[in-house]
């Protein structure tokens, strides 16, 4: 896939959405939620800031849960 497809792709995904949560997974696989309920710029901004940090631990956004209430 190419890299414009993947930002097309990323860019759809982000309308799709209200709501994204941030996600960590630690070297050992444990993923633990970090952040939620976020507007998409948000959360991609703390991923990237958190990964810039350089440690061992995988960064990413997905979309929230949405309330069925």
């Amino acid at each position: 896939m190419s890299s414009e497809s993947v930002d097309g792709h990323r860019k759809e995904l982000s309308g799709a959405f209200d709501r994204w949560d941030v996600w960590r997974q630690d070297d050992n696989g444990n993923q633990f939620l970090v952040s939620s309920n976020l507007p998409h710029d948000a959360a991609q901004q703390q991923a990237d800031e958190l990964e810039s940090h350089g440690h061992k631990q995988l960064y990413w956004i997905a979309p929230g849960r949405r309330d069925t209430a």
